[in-house]
């Protein structure tokens, strides 16, 4: 098919996102790298918005897809059959989570993990208020999009689920709104779609310390800088607390569509009696996608991936010095360059993708330029997309 009229094809017949799509058009993808239908490589520096953990085609995750596909793929609604790739994946992470975090719930995607943790909470506490950040992001479905703390993306889908209280993140005074009534408290650990603001001040101990003191249960959303990016498996180990429900998806399948929400088991059995099915999903645990996870993880378990992240990250901002440039904001390999107006971000991302980089923005903060590639990105890569940044802001004239 000519490519104009495939371009034309998905313009027509494939719903869309935005009004002004990126349009590449995929012939295939391999390491740090996407190929277009011509044969131009572009350097990727967005990893499927954080979710090509090893990049594109890693040969353990082709291997451990292919493998399983041969085996079998979808038999049974979850938590039914015994599905070894299902099983493997949550002993593997329980194995590598602090106690009590035990007892995995696997789910499709980041959101449905989102809407299974907030369910858990309020069956665990028998209470209702739930308490999230302003700037949240933890999803699009409707009770996630309740916890989001963005009005513009909110209101045209009113009325939402109700119940919910906001609190500004890195603000210690608006813990006092944490109380007795309050379910739980759903916090991004780095907050995302806000421009990648990291917890300052122990903030993310002081919340633990208040829903201790309430009876509340603290949700930590690490869709994003959870498998590895920001150095350790989750972000939240930089920060010396334990969640009571912890929700991740993206990078966990390395590329394939996936999410997981992990607690205590004496809290998980609560979602299997009374009513029994209090959380079901159909394709959930899919034993292709599990195989992709486990994959990943005993990659990222096994390997020194993790650890060259520091190092990764050191060079980025080493590289990343700019008069336009006002701060590079994030942690590890979860960066987001910022700059003094949401016309220049959007020319960086624009003018990139010319030059065979790719580049995207965040939700909320316009003045951001994401920089999230896969964690196996070498040096020499890093540098590279670099030179092309620095390139386009020198010649940047308002």
């Amino acid at each position: 098919m000519p490519k104009d009229m495939m371009k034309k094809d998905f313009l027509s017949y494939q719903a869309q996102t935005s009004p002004r799509p990126m349009a590449l058009e995929v012939s295939r993808a391999e390491g740090s790298y996407i190929y277009d239908t011509d044969g131009r490589a572009y350097l990727d520096f967005i990893a499927g918005v954080s979710a090509n953990t090893l990049g594109h085609s890693h040969p353990r995750i082709v291997k451990a897809v292919s493998d399983q596909v041969e085996s079998y793929m979808h038999v049974m609604v979850y938590g039914e059959f015994i599905q070894h790739p299902a099983v493997k994946l949550a002993k593997l992470l329980a194995e590598n989570l602090p106690d009590p975090l035990d007892s995995t719930y696997l789910v499709n995607s980041g959101t449905e993990a989102t809407e299974g943790a907030l369910k858990l909470a309020r069956r665990v506490t028998g209470r209702s208020e739930i308490i999230a950040a302003h700037g949240a992001y933890h999803g699009n479905t409707q009770g996630s999009m309740s916890v989001m703390g963005y009005e513009e993306r909110k209101q045209a889908f009113r009325p939402l689920i109700p119940g919910n209280k906001f609190i500004s993140f890195n603000k210690e005074e608006d813990l006092q709104k944490i109380t007795d009534k309050t379910a739980a408290v759903i916090l991004e650990t780095i907050q995302g779609g806000a421009g990648f603001i990291v917890p300052e001040d122990n903030y993310l101990q002081k919340v633990r310390k208040r829903c201790d003191e309430t009876g509340a249960l603290l949700i930590l959303d690490e869709i994003q800088p959870g498998f590895g990016r920001t150095g350790k498996l989750f972000g939240f180990e930089h920060y010396h607390i334990v969640p009571d429900i912890l929700v991740m998806g993206k990078g966990m399948g390395g590329g394939m569509p996936v999410g997981a929400f992990t607690a205590a088991r004496k809290h998980m059995v609560q979602l299997m009696d009374k009513p029994a099915l209090g959380h079901i999903t159909t394709f959930g645990g899919n034993p292709v996608v599990a195989s992709a996870c486990l994959a990943t993880l005993q990659e990222l378990t096994e390997t020194s991936i993790m650890v060259d992240i520091q190092a990764k990250e050191a060079l980025f901002r080493s590289l990343l010095v700019h008069p336009l440039i006002t701060e590079v904001r994030g942690k590890g390999l979860m960066l987001a360059i910022m700059t003094a107006s949401e016309k220049l971000s959007a020319h960086i991302i624009q003018e990139s993708l010319k030059r065979a980089l790719l580049l995207f923005g965040l939700l909320f903060e316009r003045k951001a330029v994401r920089i999230t590639p896969p964690l196996t990105i070498s040096e020499d890569e890093i540098r590279q997309g670099c030179a092309v940044i620095i390139d386009i802001l020198n010649e940047w004239h308002d």
